[in-house]
């Protein structure tokens, strides 16, 4: 439907005509669209407004990353797993390292060795 219609103004908030939705939506508003619909013969006011804002958060590793993971000794089938996923042991701490891209989005996100968390 908007696709048919030809804006004719596009407006930062504080120019002229946007005066009133400003003190109505105040910083939450973005911009304000002017628009004629030829079909119905009518002029419309349209109004784009921010609704949710949340942090950016950047992903924490990249898939490349070696990263430590936890699993217990009597653990042998998430062993098995992180073989198959060529990880490495380090005897020394006691910790599997392994590329963060293979085990992304699985159970063992959550054993990440304390320091990552």
């Amino acid at each position: 439907m908007l696709r048919e219609m030809k804006a004719y103004a596009h407006l930062k908030p504080g120019q002229d005509g946007t005066k009133r939705l400003v003190e109505q939506y105040g910083d939450k508003l973005v911009c304000v669209r002017y628009r004629f619909d030829e079909t119905r013969g009518v002029k419309l006011k349209t109004v784009e407004i921010i609704v949710d804002e949340k942090p950016l958060q950047a992903p924490r590793f990249k898939d490349d990353d070696l990263v430590p993971v936890h699993v217990a000794y009597d653990e042998t089938e998430l062993r098995q797993q992180l073989r198959a996923m060529r990880a490495r042991w380090d005897a020394e701490r006691k910790l599997w390292y392994v590329r963060y891209g293979l085990i992304r989005g699985t159970p063992l996100v959550e054993r990440l060795a304390e320091l990552y968390r």
